[in-house]
């Protein structure tokens, strides 16, 4: 009999894109290449991207429309130097931090 597998082991899920590993949303530090998944993730790296565009004024987190409590009081637009790391930390929620970023324009067209 195989062993027994929770569903945040199975759905909670962020990649280091530095070796393209798979994490669960507790992991800090990738299991094979060691990055710093806080800096290294595929999420964080999209942060970064987004802190250093001119465009971006601001990082909204938005959130699930069934999202955990501390989802739900991440959710909103931040200052790019104060927007908070995904996942959320003390996310509950069965399927695992499911927030994600998105840039607050100043402007949309050159």
């Amino acid at each position: 009999m195989g062993a027994i597998i929770s569903p945040l082991e199975v759905y909670s899920v962020q990649t280091c894109g530095v070796c393209n590993t798979q994490s669960g949303d507790t992991v800090h530090l990738c299991p094979r290449c060691g990055s710093d998944l806080r800096e290294h993730s595929l999420t964080a790296r999209a942060r970064l991207k987004m802190q250093q565009n001119d465009r971006v004024s601001e990082i909204r987190v938005s959130v699930s429309h069934d999202c955990c409590p501390a989802c739900a009081a991440a959710q909103g637009a931040y200052a790019k130097d104060r927007v908070p790391i995904l996942p959320i930390e003390g996310c509950s929620h069965g399927l695992g931090c499911r927030c994600y970023y998105e840039p607050v324009l100043t402007e949309i067209y050159p």
